[in-house]
């Protein structure tokens, strides 16, 4: 992956997605004329000013002739981009995968302007058009968990220091913060329960990475990840129409079909990457994904910290490693595969678990992807 920041370098995301995929053809041990298909995750026309960006980026990595498509998600498209390039592979469509994700949402427009585009990842109709932000309606929702669970504004602002703090080790990290939950609590209102440093930043980049079956990839000796068992499933598109907006419900369906396919328990789980795009949104996940019986407690025991019994959000999740929303989700799978090999140029488990879970989202849990991943 490319570092997660806001260039402005000169550099474009057509750069950015070559050198990610460079590097993923050197971890592989593979050259470019290996690989057979393209999956590319992008979230907005509007970010790249380019229609059609898998031709264009076939085009610029040199996959030309190769078999290439674009998937759309959300926040998800990343992550549903690698599940789209698992099933090529497992149906024998193609034999090494390249998934790109990109955005480039940093630098390219305004923040006010990019938020009005954002809005618009909810129902246009009733929200996008009606100038409700995507935080107020994240603001919403987590005020329903909180009332529920009883979680408090220290809750919250707990999530989003310690993952900046995470992000400190992260050298691909676009927010490697030095904050405490004061620090937070004294930020700038967004809406309410949300201040500034609760939100995750936009960001430029790209991440790559390459899915194949073991004997389609070179003998090299290198200990690799597996993909196990893959989710998805979707909710409600407006909030209003959920029976308990303060709950992710597409999310428990999603982790409940990977688990299932991986043939384990959400017990087994040793290290989790799941999508903070706001600080509570990473507590309402670990709820709905079976991570823990009661997630507030665990969360004010330590559970959840980078020596804690399961350790989430090592890199910095988008909170602290920073959120290019086609890359993401590519990004926290290859992050939670470094995780269980040991290899992640951040910070990495200590007890060297087995499984790793990914957790990714479009709207508000309206697009929900989670894979379960396997140290072989």
């Amino acid at each position: 992956m490319t570092p997660f920041n806001r260039r402005k370098d000169g550099s474009s995301w057509r750069d950015w997605c070559r050198d990610a995929f460079v590097g993923a053809l050197a971890d592989a041990a593979l050259e470019k004329s290996a690989i057979d298909a393209l999956v590319v995750a992008s979230e907005s026309d509007f970010f790249t000013l380019q229609l059609n960006p898998a031709s264009m980026i076939a085009d610029t990595i040199g996959l030309v002739g190769c078999r290439s498509c674009r998937v759309e998600g959300g926040g998800a498209s990343g992550h549903l981009a690698v599940h789209a390039g698992m099933a090529m592979v497992l149906s024998g469509q193609a034999r090494r995968v390249a998934v790109v994700g990109v955005e480039a949402s940093a630098s390219h427009l305004d923040g006010k302007t990019v938020g009005i585009l954002l809005s618009h990842s909810f129902d246009s109709w009733t929200d996008g058009f009606t100038g409700v932000s995507s935080t107020s309606i994240y603001a919403l929702s987590a005020m329903a968990f909180m009332e529920r669970t009883k979680a408090t504004v220290n809750d919250l602002a707990a999530v989003a220091a310690r993952n900046r703090q995470n992000a400190r080790a992260n050298p691909n990290a676009h927010l490697p913060l030095d904050i405490r939950e004061e620090d937070v609590a004294v930020s700038p209102v967004i809406s309410s329960p949300y201040r500034r440093l609760d939100c995750c930043p936009l960001s430029d980049g790209a991440a790559c990475v390459i899915l194949s079956r073991p004997e389609d990839l070179p003998n090299t000796g290198v200990v690799r990840v597996r993909i196990s068992g893959t989710g998805a499933a979707s909710d409600r598109a407006r909030l209003g129409d959920r029976a308990d907006p303060g709950r992710f419900r597409a999310k428990e369906t999603a982790a409940k079909r990977a688990l299932a396919a991986a043939g384990i328990t959400a017990e087994a789980i040793g290290v989790a990457e799941v999508y903070d795009s706001y600080s509570g949104a990473q507590l309402q996940a670990l709820e709905a994904l079976g991570l823990t019986p009661d997630v507030v407690a665990d969360e004010r025991v330590g559970r959840f910290a980078s020596c804690g019994e399961l350790p989430v959000n090592l890199s910095g999740g988008l909170l602290g490693q920073g959120a290019p929303v086609g890359a993401t989700g590519v990004a926290q799978v290859l992050v939670t595969a470094q995780q269980l090999l040991g290899s992640f140029p951040g910070l990495n488990p200590r007890s060297g678990p087995k499984y790793g879970l990914v957790d990714s989202h479009g709207g508000i849990a309206t697009t929900c992807a989670v894979s379960v991943l396997e140290l072989l």
